[in-house]
């Protein structure tokens, strides 16, 4: 599955930059992010995201 999304500027360095660190592509850093993400279980995923909503708050 092919999957295009919308990053800010600002997000959008910090990826290249986070991935260049790392000596990957911006794709290949944001491939494995989501790949640990889909194999966090459920309730340490959802602790993570309800802790990151309220810190936008």
């Amino acid at each position: 599955m092919k999957l295009a999304i919308d990053l800010s500027p600002a997000q959008a360095d910090r990826l290249q930059e986070r991935a260049k660190s790392l000596g990957l592509q911006p794709e290949e850093l944001a491939r494995a992010a989501v790949a640990d993400l889909l194999t966090t279980p459920d309730d340490e995923f959802r602790a993570a995201a309800e802790s990151r909503v309220a810190r936008r708050r």
